[in-house]
Order: structure tokens, then sequence, then C-alpha cells
């Protein structure tokens, strides 16, 4: 569980060298109160560089029990600086996508100190 920016790019950066044939499937939530700060988001910027397929997951919901700003797709793809990552704020949508997505040669890397928004990864693992 990485729960930093620089925690998650190191274990994004490690799975993708100790595999570098697979495609890199990696989902980061963001889910403590700076992470979720429009101010301190900057420092994600380079954190998912090594994900072939980058994904992050946000609670709208979690924005408002922690007064916080809401953050747009925009502010997401500014601060990683990637406009191809995926980004999802609805749990179910989320789980929709990673039961859909074709795993063939793939990873796939969860990084939170959440759970994505209820997400049961024992359902999960046993659906993928």
């Amino acid at each position: 569980v990485a729960h930093s920016p620089s925690k998650d790019k190191a274990t994004t950066s490690a799975v993708k060298n100790q595999y570098k044939k697979r495609n890199l499937i990696a989902c980061l939530e963001l889910h403590t109160y700076s992470s979720l700060n429009k101010d301190f988001l900057k420092e994600y910027k380079g954190a998912l560089d090594a994900a072939d397929d980058p994904i992050v997951f946000y609670s709208k919901h979690a924005l408002k029990i922690k007064g916080l700003e809401d953050l747009s797709e925009k502010d997401i793809f500014k601060a990683f600086g990637r406009d191809d990552l995926k980004v999802f704020t609805d749990s179910s949508e989320f789980e929709s996508f990673i039961y859909n997505k074709d795993l063939t040669s793939s990873n796939l890397l969860f990084m939170s100190s959440g759970n994505y928004g209820g997400i049961d990864f024992s359902k999960l693992s046993e659906k993928i």
C-alpha cells in the first residue's frame, strides 16, 4: 500500500521494472486529506509515469465529507502530468471497468489507504 506520491512512484516503477514485458495497470486512490487537496495534488507529478494504463480514483463524497474543494479531471491530468489517465469518481463504474478490462499479459496494481469507495476485493479477485 502506497500512501504518498514518492511511494506511489517508487511502487509503480518497481513493478514495471520487475515485469517489463507486461502491461502495467496502476490504480491509485486519492483518499487522504492531503491527497485530495488541490494545492498538494501537484506533488503527484510523475507518480504514475511507469504505468502503461494509469488510473486515478477518488470519491466526490469524500471531498464533501472532508470539506475540500471539488476536483475535476483536468485538475488530475495537470497534477499527474498525463492526459491519458483514466479518472473515476464512482466505485461501481471503476469496478465495472476493472471487471471488463483485458488483463492478458498485465499486472494490476492497486495503491490506496482506502478501499476505492467500498469495493469488495475478495469478490473482485474471484471475478478476475
